[in-house]
C-alpha cells in the first residue's frame, strides 16, 4: 500500500464546457494506465448521451500513479465532475470525498457564474484550491485578463494559477507538480475504527451495486462484514479495490483511499449516498457528516404511449433509479392517459436526460406532462399541504398559496444587459444586485419564481446574449403567489392530463396558447367541437373546430321550401344528438404539441 503522505485526492470543478473531461483525458494519458489504442476522448463519460451532448452527467473517479520531480511515486485519486447546474449535487458529492479542487477557467470565456458557485462549494468543505487556466492554445485566449478575474472575482492568488491546454497537453507536467505540492495529503488513522463515506454508487447487471467510497479512518479488507450506518444493514465484502478506468482489485482500502466495494447489494435503494460504512465487528461510534439531501425542484408525470406498456415502463424506471439516485418517483394515474408515474427532477436538463434515456436505453415510448414546481398551500381550515400535481388542487378551499423562489446569478457582457433585464422583469424577477466585475462583464442577481424559469428562460437568455451569458441558480425560499388551476375542456369535459397550475395574471394567455395548439391537432368531426380553457366555472379562452358538413340538399331539385327545411332540421337534430354522446378522441400528437416546452 502507498503511504498516506504520498496520496492526493482532488476533483476537477468548473463551469459547463470549460474542459474538465478533456483535462481528465490528458491526466489519464500522461499516467499511461491504459494504452493508446484504447484511449478515446471523454474516456470517463461512459454514457452515449454524455458523449453525444459533450456533457458529463455522472461524476467519475480514477486513480493514477505519478512519479514527481522529488523521485517519489504518488497515488493521485481524482474525480471528474459535471458542470451543469442541474447536476451540481454530483459535484457536492465529489467534493465531499476530496482534499483539493482544481478550479478550471476557460482562457477565452473567463470566470462564469458556475465557476463562482463551485468555488464557494469547495470553500465550504475547506478544500485547497488551485486555479487552472485552460484552453491557452485558442487564438482568443486572454491570460492576463483571466488572471485579473481570478484575483478580482474569485479572490484567489493568480500567481498560483497553472496555464494549460488540455487539448494539446501543454502545461500538464506543471499541473501534476502543483497537485503534489499544493494539495495536502489525506488525514486519518489507518489503524482506527473503520469509517468510509459513500459518495456514489452504480448498478452493474452482473455484480449488483458497486459502491464508491472514500476511506476516512481505519481499513476494510476483502471478506470483512461491513455495516451501513443509516439502516444497520450488514454485507460481506466480495471484492474491494481502486478505479483505473476498469476495476483493479487490491484486497484492502485504508484511510485516505478512494475506491469501490462489491458486496452483493441487490438494489441501489439500500445504499444511501452520504451514508457511512463501518465494520460490523467493530463499528465506529458515530457516522461521518453526510452532505445535503438532494431535493427535486421540477415535477412531471410520465405515461406510456400505449397503456399496455405500463409494466415495461415500471421495470425501466426501476433500472434507471439504480443508476440515478436523484430520480424520485411514485405511481400516478390519469383518466386520459391511464397509469403512469409522478417524478421529481433536479431541473429541466435532468428531465430531458431521463426522457432520452428511457427512449434510447429502454425503448420506451413515453409522454411527459407539463413540468410544474411544488407549491405550499394553506387551506381555509388552517391545514397546510404541498402540491405539485394539478389533480390535487383543492378548489375553493385555499387561504394562501406560496411558490418556490430562486436567487438567479447571471454573468453577461455589458452590451446585452438591457435585453436580459427586460427578460428577467417579464419573468417576475426583482433585481437584488448589480456588480460590474470589470469594464466588459457584469454580474446581475435576481430573485424570481422558479416556475418562470422552467419553460423558455434559458433558451431566451442564450439567444439574447448570443450565448455569452451564464446562468446559475439556487432555490431560496417560498413566497406568496396567486395560484389558479387552468383546466382544458373538450366539448365541456375536462382533460385531466392537460390541467396546469399557473400564476393568475398569466393564466388567460397560457390557456389561449394551449387552445390554439390543440385546434391545430384535433381532426374535424361531424359536429362542432369547443376547446375551452377554464378557471373553475369561468371560461377564459376558447377555440372552435368547425364540423365537416354533409350537403343533405344535394338531391333536392326544386319543390317546396319546407322540404329543404325539414331535411336541414333533421340534420341539425342528428348533430345535436352526436354532440351529446360523441366523445372526442385526443391523438397522442395533441398531447405532445401542447407539452412542447418551446414557446412559439
Amino acid at each position: 500500500m502507498t503511504e498516506m503522505k504520498f496520496k492526493r485526492n482532488f476533483c476537477i470543478v468548473a463551469h459547463i464546457d470549460h474542459g474538465k473531461s478533456t483535462l481528465a483525458d490528458r491526466l489519464i494519458q500522461k499516467a499511461k494506465i491504459i494504452d493508446d489504442r484504447q484511449m478515446m476522448n471523454q474516456i470517463l463519460d461512459n454514457m452515449d448521451i454524455e458523449r453525444e451532448r459533450g456533457i458529463t452527467i455522472k461524476s467519475q473517479a480514477v486513480t493514477i500513479p505519478y512519479r514527481a520531480k522529488d523521485g517519489f511515486l504518488y497515488e493521485l485519486n481524482f474525480v471528474d465532475t459535471p458542470g451543469h447546474v442541474d447536476f451540481s449535487y454530483e459535484v457536492s458529492r465529489a467534493i465531499a470525498s476530496c482534499e483539493g479542487a482544481l478550479l478550471l477557467i476557460d482562457a477565452s470565456q473567463g470566470v462564469e457564474s458556475q465557476t463562482v458557485s463551485n468555488l464557494y462549494m469547495a470553500m465550504e468543505h475547506d478544500l485547497a484550491i488551485v486555479p487552472v487556466i485552460n484552453k491557452i492554445d485558442l487564438p482568443s485566449a486572454d491570460i492576463p485578463s483571466v488572471s485579473h478575474q481570478i484575483e478580482h472575482d474569485l479572490g484567489l492568488d493568480a500567481a498560483d494559477a497553472v496555464p494549460v491546454s488540455a487539448k494539446t497537453g501543454t502545461g500538464i507536467d506543471d499541473l501534476m507538480e502543483a497537485i503534489v505540492t499544493k494539495f495536502p495529503p489525506p488525514s486519518g488513522n489507518p489503524d482506527g475504527k473503520a469509517q468510509a463515506l459513500i459518495f456514489d454508487c452504480h448498478y452493474d447487471e452482473y455484480r449488483g451495486v458497486i459502491i464508491h467510497i472514500r476511506m476516512k479512518e481505519g481499513r476494510i479488507k476483502k471478506g470483512d462484514v461491513i455495516r451501513f450506518m443509516s439502516n444497520s444493514a450488514d454485507y460481506k465484502v466480495d471484492q474491494i479495490g481502486i478505479f483505473k478506468i476498469t476495476y483493479e482489485e487490491t484486497g484492502v482500502l485504508e484511510a485516505g483511499d478512494v475506491g469501490y466495494i462489491i458486496s452483493g447489494v441487490k438494489t441501489v435503494s439500500d445504499v444511501r449516498v452520504g451514508d457511512t460504512v463501518t465494520l460490523a465487528s467493530d463499528p465506529a461510534p458515530e457516522p461521518l457528516p453526510g452532505f445535503k439531501e438532494v431535493k427535486p425542484v421540477v415535477f412531471s408525470s410520465i405515461y406510456p404511449m400505449d397503456s399496455n406498456d405500463y409494466e415495461e415502463l415500471k421495470d425501466s424506471m426501476e433500472k434507471l433509479k439504480l443508476n440515478d439516485a436523484s430520480l424520485i418517483y411514485e405511481k400516478d394515474n390519469s383518466i386520459a392517459l391511464g397509469n403512469g408515474f409522478r417524478c421529481g427532477f433536479l431541473g429541466l436538463l435532468h428531465l430531458e436526460i431521463i426522457q432520452e434515456r428511457l427512449e434510447r436505453d429502454y425503448d420506451q415510448a413515453v409522454i411527459f406532462t407539463a413540468p410544474s414546481v411544488r407549491y405550499q398551500i394553506t387551506l381555509t381550515n388552517g391545514e397546510e399541504k404541498t402540491i405539485d400535481n394539478p389533480t390535487e388542487y383543492p378548489e375553493g378551499r385555499i387561504r394562501e398559496a406560496k411558490e418556490p423562489y430562486i436567487q438567479a446569478t447571471i454573468i453577461t457582457p455589458t452590451e446585452y444587459i438591457g435585453s436580459i433585464m427586460n427578460l428577467c422583469v417579464e419573468k417576475r424577477g426583482v433585481q437584488k444586485n448589480m456588480n460590474y466585475l470589470d469594464e466588459k462583464r457584469v454580474e446581475l442577481t435576481y430573485e424570481m419564481p422558479l416556475a418562470e424559469v422552467l419553460f423558455d428562460f434559458y433558451d431566451r437568455l442564450k439567444s439574447y446574449s448570443r450565448g455569452y451569458a451564464s446562468f446559475d441558480y439556487e432555490v431560496t425560499d417560498y413566497q406568496p403567489t396567486e395560484l389558479v388551476k387552468v383546466d382544458i375542456l373538450l366539448n365541456g369535459k375536462p382533460v385531466d392530463a392537460l390541467s396546469q397550475l399557473a400564476y393568475k395574471p398569466e393564466a388567460t394567455m397560457h390557456a389561449k396558447k394551449v387552445c390554439e395548439r390543440l385546434k391545430g391537432e384535433i381532426s374535424r368531426q361531424q359536429f362542432k367541437i369547443a376547446i375551452q380553457g377554464a378557471i373553475g366555472s369561468q371560461i377564459i379562452a376558447r377555440e372552435t373546430v368547425n364540423p365537416v358538413r354533409k350537403d343533405v340538399l344535394a338531391k333536392c331539385y326544386g319543390g317546396d321550401v319546407t322540404r329543404k327545411r325539414k331535411l336541414l332540421e333533421k340534420q341539425k337534430e342528428g348533430k345535436k344528438r352526436m354532440k351529446m354522446i360523441g366523445n372526442v378522441e385526443l391523438p397522442q400528437s395533441a398531447f405532445l404539441a401542447v407539452l412542447k416546452e418551446k414557446e412559439d
